[in-house]
């Protein structure tokens, strides 16, 4: 190990790394910055984490590591002075229905313990084990629900909204459109159901088994028949509607379809278990008076003054085991929930489930976890631990961080976040652009001295009141955090043209009335937990969703679909809106979210965009192509006509060794090309189909720049700022920024018709500054060319060029759910119970630490 008190990094090559060699200190603060794809994930995760990962491993037995998941050698030639590491990396996808803060804490875990070995029970009750206390086991979960807490139920008003209608008409708006919901109206015709007369007018009996019977009869039909063709009679089989919604809800793959139904179903508590999810003997069990399903509700804040009077109880003074039991179960959970608290996450209760969450809080969550553990001596590698929140939360995470370091702790911060960055001991900066134009330490040292960096792209926004002379100012419509004062003119809200939601009730959102411009740019702010993801994200976007139809997502090229669990949820119980005016007046909803473009790597840029079908016609164009009769299915390599068959289009074989985990290599017949020889035979231009998968967008675009259908999609993609990503890179390979940037590239290259509203929550996070510049400057094209954005922000430069904020507060969980400012950026900057305000005060009237701003 290196004595000097550094880690000494030779020879790095990890992804775009170019034979990088630098040295970090140990026990300090280090930040990894760079514009997105530079390469300091490569270096901080890819290769320090990695190695310090695959060290370990070397030491477990060949048995058990086939058990635990690795990330592989990292390509260095030599790393000295590496103390063990902990990865706290970004998850992106969303977690499960029955993923709680409580699971994610493992709060819940010792909660479950304490009424298990310390609870009071009923008399003659048998003592019941710690899983009979949880929702998400078989021993606890309440029969009729499941443990979900609600049903899904389906009414005659949710499957008839105009019951004016007849059948034929389409009354039964819950039936699949198409050849199918044609057939069910038919069989009821051979049934002997008027389907002409208006549904209101049918008998009661005769609606009820229309919607809701458990029969399936089977009756032969006699379509009738048209003047072009004839149909033949043939055997149908009729189900109910409810039958239809139910089935569909629980089985289909397809998230469009989910979405549709879930339009008729209608969420209530479980009426066995009231919404507490448990089995009436583990609700029959108390604590400190209350059931383990009034503890879970409680914030995290309220719960420790509940468990503080047994946690500081003498174990020696215990009367009995059960009393020594519970004060040390006890002390466990309320050191647990005290982290939390100081991470600002006391508002949270146990059982609030974390698709619910906003990316802040459950990054926080994660990282509360971790920093319990007492360790000291390794390297914590931080993945954007600011992400999502305010900049009065960052001031917390600081103080945690500090601790960290102080406790004899090494930390590797990738971030974005200027203000982390100004506070840490040591920077190395990783540029200057991104992929393929990036790859290098630029600099590497105390903060300070990265102002006399000419070539790195952090430094103007590091230090914006040096001025860089580089001529480097950005694209005029926006700003990167912690910049100075902002470069647009808010635009004047229509007084005509407003979205008006009134009496909204979810969470801690309770009778709120909320207004939205249309035609403009505006951004929704608050400190973690005060309600700007609830209102926006699920509230509004439902509202809209419904009335427009469907949200119109860009859907994967390759087929993947969007599986999480929130997708497809009704509405959350409790969940509901007074009233709402001026949705007529939108047309189309479109969310653009961080969520992966794909689940595996068959799913890239090029197939994601449509880019690839445009590719593949130009291949099929060739003379050499026609004269062989390829077609454009020979040059897909999810075709087996086309794609070699030995790795079927993966370009990669998985590696199955004895011991040890599989691990994955290029194909050894194609290389990584992913084509049959005879494919790559073809080629335009000089390049075969493989090559240009293999092009970056920039190149690409000069390749193919007199091919419109490819040009316009690479034009638009390159305007995002992607054009170093290559347009066959995996799904699976790129960030939740680029994921977010490649939808809104599909979004833009389509004819817009009709006024659209965009809906985007925490579209800076994973941006460097320079890439949120070039974010905004398309968002706010959107809003100059007419239609409504709006975003859920925590970047003080953007909320400073929006022309409309909206402010929520003033804190978190019950202390918040208000809007407390409305206004211009402002107007709102001057608002006194806004916990924003000083921040944005801060972003509007010159360069400073925007963590360091106080109201």
């Amino acid at each position: 190990m290196s004595e000097d008190g550094y880690v000494r990094v030779r020879g790095a090559r990890e992804h775009n790394l170019r034979n990088v060699a630098t040295a970090v200190p140990r026990d300090a603060l280090v930040a990894f910055t760079g514009v997105s794809g530079s390469g300091k994930s490569s270096l901080a995760f890819g290769t320090l984490y990695a190695e310090a990962q695959r060290r370990y491993f070397e030491s477990v037995a060949p048995y058990a590591r086939r058990l635990i998941h690795q990330v592989g050698a990292p390509k260095v030639e030599e790393i000295t002075g590496l103390p063990p590491a902990v990865a706290l990396e970004q998850r992106r996808s969303t977690p499960t229905g029955r993923s709680s803060v409580g699971t994610v804490t493992t709060v819940s875990n010792s909660l479950r313990m304490l009424f298990s070995r310390a609870g009071t029970y009923p008399e003659g009750a048998e003592r019941l084990d710690s899983d009979a206390f949880s929702p998400n086991t078989a021993a606890g979960a309440c029969p009729e629900c499941h443990g979900l807490g609600a049903v899904h139920r389906v009414t005659e008003d949710s499957l008839v909204p105009d019951p004016s209608l007849s059948i034929r008409e389409g009354a039964i708006a819950a039936w699949p459109g198409a050849w199918l919901g044609k057939n069910l109206r038919d069989i009821l015709a051979t049934l002997g159901h008027d389907i002409d007369r208006p549904w209101r007018e049918l008998p009661r009996e005769e609606r009820e088994w229309i919607l809701f019977t458990d029969e399936q009869p089977v009756v032969t039909v006699h379509p009738v028949r048209e003047a072009a063709r004839i149909h033949r009679p043939y055997q149908g089989t009729y189900q109910s509607a409810k039958r239809y919604v139910l089935h569909t809800y629980a089985d289909t793959k397809s998230t469009t379809l989910r979405r549709r139904v879930q339009r008729y179903l209608v969420s209530a508590d479980c009426p066995a278990c009231e919404g507490r999810r448990l089995r009436p003997e583990a609700l029959a069990v108390t604590f400190a008076g209350r059931d383990i399903a009034e503890l879970a509700a409680l914030p995290l804040e309220r719960l420790a003054e509940v468990l503080r009077p047994v946690a500081g109880s003498d174990p020696e003074e215990a009367t009995s085991q059960g009393e020594a039991v519970a004060a040390g179960l006890a002390r466990d959970l309320v050191s647990r929930i005290e982290v939390l608290t100081e991470l600002g996450l006391g508002y949270l209760g146990t059982d609030r489930p974390t698709p619910t969450l906003s990316p802040g809080e459950l990054q926080r969550l994660r990282l509360a976890t971790q920093l319990r553990s007492g360790l000291f001596g390794v390297v914590y590698v931080l993945d954007e631990p600011s992400a999502g929140l305010h900049p009065a939360d960052t001031e917390a995470l600081f103080t945690v961080l500090e601790r960290l370091r102080e406790a004899g702790n090494s930390l590797f911060v990738v971030e974005h976040d200027m203000a982390l960055v100004r506070r840490a001991d040591w920077v190395v900066d990783v540029g200057p652009g991104a992929g393929e134009h990036g790859g290098e330490v630029l600099y590497s040292g105390p903060v300070p001295g990265l102002a006399r960096t000419a070539r790195s792209a952090t430094r103007r926004y590091l230090f914006p009141g040096d001025g860089d002379g580089d001529g480097d100012s950005g694209d005029g419509h926006g700003h990167g955090n912690d910049v100075g004062a902002p470069v647009r003119t808010p635009r004047t809200p229509d007084p005509d043209r407003w979205l008006r939601l009134t009496g909204v009730t979810c969470h801690n959102l309770d009778g709120l009335d909320a207004a939205f411009p249309l035609g403009l740019f505006t951004a929704v702010t608050g400190v973690s937990g005060s309600g700007k993801s609830t209102l926006v994200s699920q509230v509004l976007s439902d509202l809209v969703a419904e009335h427009t139809g469907g949200e119109d997502r860009n859907a994967d090229a390759t087929g993947d679909t969007d599986e999480d669990g929130e997708n497809g949820a009704p509405r959350l119980p409790g969940a509901t809106v007074a009233g709402a005016k001026g949705l007529e007046a939108v047309d189309r909803l479109v969310r653009v979210d961080q969520k992966p473009i794909g689940r595996t790597p068959r799913s890239n840029l090029a197939t994601y965009t449509g880019l690839f079908d445009a590719v593949r016609k130009v291949f099929a164009a060739t003379d050499e192509a026609r004269a062989q009769g390829y077609t454009t299915g020979r040059f897909s390599f999810n075709v087996a006509e086309g794609r070699c068959p030995t790795c079927q289009g993966e370009g990669f074989v998985a590696v199955e060794l004895l011991f040890l985990p599989g691990t994955y290599a290029p194909c050894g017949d194609c290389h990584g090309a992913r084509y049959n020889p005879e494919t790559l035979r073809i080629t335009y231009r000089g390049a075969t189909v493989a090559d240009v998968l293999g092009m970056t967008v920039d190149h690409a675009a000069e390749f193919l720049g007199d091919v419109p259908a490819a040009a316009r999609s690479l034009r638009t993609l390159q305007r995002v700022g992607l054009g170093y990503l290559r347009l066959g890179q995996p799904a699976t390979e790129l960030s939740g920024g680029e994921a977010q940037r490649i939808k809104l590239a599909s979004e833009l290259q389509r004819s817009r018709r009709g006024h659209t509203l965009y809906v985007l929550d925490e579209p800076t996070t994973g941006l460097h500054p320079a890439d949120t510049e070039v974010l905004m400057g398309q968002l706010h094209g959107l809003a100059e060319a007419g239609h409504t954005v709006i975003v859920v922000e925590h970047d003080m430069g953007v909320v400073a060029g929006a022309d409309w904020v909206i402010d929520l507060g003033p804190g978190g969980g019950d202390s918040g759910g208000r809007i407390v400012a409305t206004g211009t950026p402002a107007e709102v900057s001057r608002a006194g119970d806004s916990a924003t305000a000083p921040y944005l005060r801060a972003a509007l009237t010159g360069p400073g630490p925007r963590a360091t701003a106080r109201g």
